[in-house]
């Protein structure tokens, strides 16, 4: 990762965002439905000039290492990853749409962000290409507030 110049600035805008389906749904679990979300967050990316590092996309959560330019903010960066994966998603699988999506709505609405300045690169890099691979969905723990 370097240092970007733009018109007004020089720095970066790196930040490891996830996504959750609504309700925690495992349908990213499907094949179809895990493809279909990658191929849309490159087209995302390539369209709008982002950089992705890092994508992996388990059953129920997705996880985004992802560099834009800053002109545009978090939310509008989650707005587009989201909005336009979730519109090619019921659009190409309507079961979900009938079945469990009626709003159109195939993300929740919270996001979790944090810019890469707290810690490496390499350390979110890392943590989202080699530990969520071997991540065991029978051992989950419930957090009750």
């Amino acid at each position: 990762m370097e240092l970007k110049s733009s018109q007004h600035g020089y720095g970066q805008s790196a930040y490891h965002l996830v996504f959750v389906p609504k309700c925690r749904y495992k349908y990213l679990a499907y094949p179809g439905v895990k493809k279909l979300c990658e191929q849309s967050f490159r087209e995302i990316a390539e369209k709008y000039g982002f950089t992705i590092f890092a994508l992996e996309i388990q059953p129920n959560h997705v996880h985004l290492f992802v560099d834009f330019p800053p002109h545009y903010s978090v939310s509008q960066v989650v707005q587009l990853f989201k909005g336009i994966s979730a519109y090619k998603i019921l659009h190409a699988f309507p079961s979900l749409r009938k079945t469990f999506f009626r709003q159109n709505h195939f993300w929740s609405a919270g996001k979790f962000y944090r810019s890469v300045g707290n810690v490496t690169a390499e350390t979110i890099q890392h943590y989202i290409e080699e530990s969520q691979n071997g991540w065991n969905f029978e051992h989950q723990t419930t957090f009750q507030a």
